[in-house]
């Protein structure tokens, strides 16, 4: 089947850290020969739209910053929709924490009505200290991502679903979750390629949450074996993605 739309991850699908994944820029020239839409759909919150797309153009990518959509993006327009000038402290990145505050987010150390966390590879034990406090006191709780692991140049690395885990179990409080696999992200992702579910896939390499996402949500999958999860770890789901591929280089887009 031909589809008119895709949504792709970046993480373990275009690049593993700093490194391309082969195969990655000849399947976005192919898309882009065919004038096939698509939007980079990630669970990366550490960037902002500007940022992200920065890291695919110094890579090589002919992609435009318009096709990015990342979680922190998400999570702003989720907070500007449902709390407009919601108080927000941030665990997080400078690039999470300006996403937010574009958004009317302001942005506060004590009293917050949310604590926001994202991934943070500067994260202390006073940051979750004091996040576990601020939730203690009555701050709803929001995770940008559920992922508990993403591929990187050294292997895997602790992903942000990991490290929100120590404040849900510290607090006792489960967090609203933004990204993948939720619906949330899908459907303002399906919303900017102005095409019906039925018309779009989405391309990811974690069964958790790429596949789910669009099992979910009603959106068809391929997954990619170049990242988080293996073909045999998918295989052992009782819910297969309609396609599969070790390559990205073996997907026809026409």
């Amino acid at each position: 089947m031909k589809y008119e739309g895709y949504l792709i991850d970046l993480d373990g699908t275009m690049y593993n850290g700093g490194t391309v994944i082969e195969g990655a820029i000849d399947f976005i020239d192919r898309l882009n020969k065919a004038a096939i839409p698509y939007v980079f759909l990630t669970n990366n919150a550490t960037k902002t739209q500007t940022e992200a797309a920065q890291k695919l153009i110094d890579m090589g990518f002919d992609i435009h910053p318009r096709t990015l959509y990342t979680s922190a993006m998400t999570t702003a327009a989720y907070l500007k929709a449902e709390f407009p000038g919601a108080s927000v402290h941030v665990i997080g990145t400078s690039g999470l924490s300006s996403t937010l505050e574009a958004a009317g987010c302001v942005l506060t150390d004590e009293n917050p009505d949310f604590v926001v966390m994202g991934l943070d590879t500067a994260l202390t034990y006073e940051k979750l200290a004091h996040g576990a406090r601020l939730i203690s006191a009555g701050a709803k709780f929001i995770s940008t991502n559920p992922d508990r692991k993403f591929p990187s140049d050294e292997g895997f690395l602790p992903g942000n679903g990991s490290l929100v885990s120590v404040l849900a179990s510290t607090t006792d409080v489960e967090p609203i979750v933004i990204g993948k696999p939720k619906g949330i992200i899908l459907e303002a992702a399906v919303k900017a390629l102005g095409l019906s579910k039925d018309k779009v896939i989405l391309v990811g390499d974690n069964y958790d949450t790429d596949i789910r996402t669009g099992l979910d949500n009603g959106v068809a999958t391929l997954h990619v074996n170049t990242g988080v999860t293996s073909r045999e770890q998918v295989k052992t789901q009782e819910r297969q993605p309609e396609h599969m591929i070790d390559q990205l280089s073996e997907w026809s887009v026409e």
